[in-house]
């Protein structure tokens, strides 16, 4: 994988490279120290893990974030920080993990390897004709996995750190980020219709006119969920409004 470490301190760039390289996952590494050249190298190289470093000099690696999960593919996000209070909104931003400095080894392994099974997972599930509907899923829940079909998920929702599955019945709470759950149902009819929520087009059975020209979600189950702006476009081609 391609991995690119955000962060201005030179030390913390060097020892989270070193332990980087440790892994036999990892081919490339590359570096930044603001948000403009990040950004630059995650648009220009296919970058699939993004280390990032809350505090940059003057800048917040939050909003580096924030515009990482509006790319069409976006890499997984890794918060890299010393600061332990934002991990509950770094959660929230679709962090695949959270590691503290100074940084260890098996964390920062750790975190590579749950990368690295996301990646897997998404070329497994990966058809050029969507069939994958009918295909059965992994769900990682604190005490066991279970497996279920894509066409039983009606929505993925992130909330307090923590993620979601709807199914018609039963809901299923892990702690896979949502962008994690967006790269496993990427070729489904299920797609992204708010920073928190993913919704299977198949379980809408009622649309709303909502705040500010947006729109809101009724699915099978009663389940309500909202269509923010930065979706909206891409949800009325999809649904054919």
């Amino acid at each position: 994988m391609n991995v690119l470490i955000v962060d201005d301190e030179p030390y913390a760039v060097d020892e989270l490279k070193y332990l980087t390289e440790k892994s036999r996952y990892v081919d490339t590494i590359m570096e930044a120290d603001n948000i403009k050249d990040a950004f630059g190298l995650i648009i220009q190289y296919s970058i699939d893990l993004v280390f990032l470093d809350i505090h940059l000099a003057n800048e917040d690696g939050l909003e580096l974030a924030d515009k990482i999960q509006m790319l069409a593919s976006p890499p997984f996000i890794v918060f890299a920080t010393a600061y332990d209070e934002y991990a509950i909104m770094a959660f929230e931003k679709n962090a695949k993990d959270y590691i503290l400095k100074p940084f260890e080894l098996e964390r920062v392994q750790s975190a590579i390897n749950r990368v690295q099974s996301d990646i897997t997972n998404k070329k497994m599930i990966s058809t050029t004709d969507g069939t994958f509907n009918n295909e059965k899923i992994p769900i990682h829940l604190s005490d066991r996995i279970i497996m279920i079909p894509v066409k039983d998920i009606f929505a993925v929702e992130v909330a307090q750190g923590k993620t979601t599955i709807h199914t018609e019945y039963k809901k299923y709470t892990t702690f896979e980020s949502l962008i994690s759950w967006e790269h496993k149902l990427k070729n489904t009819s299920i797609m992204k219709v708010h920073r928190s929520y993913l919704i299977h087009l198949d379980a809408i059975e009622e649309i709303q006119p909502w705040f500010n020209h947006t729109v809101q979600l009724t699915l099978i189950n009663g389940l309500k969920i909202p269509v923010s702006r930065s979706y909206l476009r891409e949800f009325k081609l999809k649904v054919g409004l």
